[in-house]
C-alpha cells in the first residue's frame, strides 16, 4: 500500500489536494518507532486555526500537510501497542502528546515537553508543531497510540455518532475547556465571544454544565441567526450599542459571570464603522469590562507569537495592547492556551453517546469530499456557519 493523498497548503489563500508519501512508523526526524498505529481516516475536520496559516497568518512553510481534527480506523498497528488492534475505531486529540514527560504526566498534554524540538506542544499538520504530518488525508499515522488515542464504541454505534464524534478531537473539548476555565457552572450567565464553531461548542458546553442563560456575540449577522436558532441569546457586535448596553438589555444587568473568548488575534472592531478593522486585543479587553469582579475568563482563541500579516506593528510580534490593569483591578482570572483535549473527550464521548449534547446540529457540521477541501476551506472563510468535516473515503455515505 503506497498511495495517500491530502490537503496541502500551497500558498496565502490556497490549498490543493495532492498526491502525499503514505505515513511511515517514524518520527518526523526520521526516528523508527513502534508505539504509533496507522489510521484509515474516516472523518477530518477544517478548523479555523488551520485558516490563519492559509490566509497567511503564520511562517507555515508551502508543501505543509494540513489537518489536526482526525478521525480513523486502525490499519496498522506498532510492535509495541498494547491496546489496540486493526479495526478498532478512535478519535485522534489534536495535542500530540507522549504521555511520558512532566506536563503529560499531570493532563497537561497542549504542552507536552518531547514532541517538538521548537517549544512545548505538538499537534498534526500545524506551524512550529513539531513537524507531523497532517490528517486532512485519506491515510495518517499517530504516535505514542496508547496514550493518545481514544478507543470508540463499537462500529455500528459510532457510525450512527460520527458527526457528533469527529468534533472530539478539537473543537468540542476546546469549547468545553473554554466554558471550564471560565468557571461556568449551574446558574451562570456566560458570554461567549464569537459564534464560529468553537464559540458554538463553548456555548454548548455551557449549557451541558448548568449555565442559565448563554450570550454569543459576533459581528456576522448569519452566525448569530444560526445561534438563536439553537437558543442561544445573541448580541450583534456590528451595532452601535456598546457590548455591556446589549447584554443590559438582555439581563438587566451590564456584566455577566464569566466569558469565553472563541475569537483570538483575528478579532475585528465593534460597532458599524470598526467591523471592517483589525482590532487584535479588543475581545479581551471587551470581555474584562463585561466580566463581574472576581470573575474568569477562558481563552481558546487562537493567540500567536508572531504575526507577519498584521497592519499592526506590535502585534506582528505578538503584543497586544491589552487594558490589563481592569482585570486586575477586578481580580480576573485567565487561563489561556492550548486545550488538553485527553482532559476532558471520552467524558465528551459518553455524553454524545448518551444524546445530552448533540454538537454536529449546534456546530453545523456538513460532510464534504476531500476533492471538496479547497471549496470548503473558501467558504468556512467566508463566514457561514458550517462546521465543514472531510470524508476521504466516503464512510459516512456508505455508513
Amino acid at each position: 500500500m503506497s498511495e495517500n493523498r491530502g490537503v496541502v497548503y500551497t500558498g496565502p489563500g490556497t490549498v490543493e489536494v495532492q498526491g502525499i508519501a503514505f505515513p511511515k512508523m517514524e518520527t518526523p526526524r526520521g526516528r523508527k518507532i513502534g508505539h504509533g498505529v496507522i489510521l484509515k481516516v474516516i472523518t477530518t475536520n477544517i478548523c479555523g486555526s488551520d485558516q490563519h496559516m492559509v490566509r497567511g497568518r503564520t511562517s507555515a512553510q508551502e508543501g505543509l500537510v494540513l489537518g489536526h481534527e482526525i478521525t480513523g480506523e486502525v490499519i496498522e498497528a506498532g510492535s509495541d501497542v498494547e491496546n489496540f488492534q486493526v479495526g478498532d475505531l478512535a478519535s485522534v486529540p489534536f495535542n500530540v502528546a507522549c504521555g511520558r514527560c512532566r506536563t503529560c504526566k499531570e493532563q497537561d498534554t497542549g504542552v507536552c515537553l518531547t514532541v517538538n524540538p521548537a517549544r512545548a506542544g505538538g499537534a498534526y499538520g500545524y506551524v512550529d508543531m513539531g513537524g507531523w504530518v497532517g490528517g486532512q488525508a485519506e491515510y495518517v499515522m499517530v504516535p505514542y497510540a496508547d496514550f493518545n488515542l481514544l478507543k470508540l464504541p463499537s462500529r455500528d454505534r459510532s457510525m450512527e455518532k460520527i458527526r457528533d464524534l469527529t468534533c472530539l478531537s478539537d473543537i468540542l473539548p476546546t469549547g468545553y475547556h473554554g466554558a471550564v476555565t471560565a468557571g461556568v457552572g449551574p446558574g451562570s450567565s456566560v458570554y461567549i465571544a464569537g459564534a464560529g464553531p468553537v464559540g458554538l461548542a463553548a456555548a454548548a458546553s455551557a449549557r451541558l454544565l448548568g449555565a442559565a442563560v448563554v450570550i454569543v456575540g459576533d459581528v456576522n449577522p448569519t452566525r448569530l441567526t444560526h445561534a438563536a436558532s439553537k437558543g442561544f441569546e445573541t448580541v450583534n457586535l456590528s451595532k452601535d450599542a456598546t457590548l455591556g448596553e446589549q447584554i443590559e438589555q438582555i439581563l438587566g444587568v451590564p456584566e455577566v459571570d464569566c466569558a469565553v473568548d472563541a475569537v483570538g488575534f483575528e478579532a475585528r472592531g465593534h460597532g458599524h464603522s470598526g467591523v471592517q478593522e483589525e482590532a487584535p486585543a479588543i475581545v479581551l479587553n471587551s470581555l474584562m469590562e463585561i466580566t463581574r469582579a472576581a470573575g474568569k475568563l477562558g481563552i481558546p482563541g487562537l493567540y500567536v507569537t508572531e504575526d507577519p500579516g498584521s497592519k499592526d506593528t506590535a502585534a506582528k510580534k505578538g503584543s497586544l495592547s491589552l487594558r490589563f490593569g481592569l482585570g486586575w483591578a477586578k481580580s480576573h482570572s485567565f487561563h489561556t492556551g492550548q486545550t488538553p483535549v485527553m482532559k476532558y473527550n471520552r467524558q465528551l464521548m459518553e455524553a454524545i453517546m448518551w444524546d445530552r449534547i448533540k454538537i454536529a446540529d449546534v456546530v453545523g457540521v456538513e460532510v464534504i469530499t476531500l476533492d471538496e477541501a479547497p471549496k470548503g476551506y473558501s467558504e468556512f472563510d467566508s463566514g457561514v456557519p458550517k462546521k465543514f468535516v472531510i470524508d476521504p473515503h466516503n464512510a459516512l455515505k456508505m455508513a
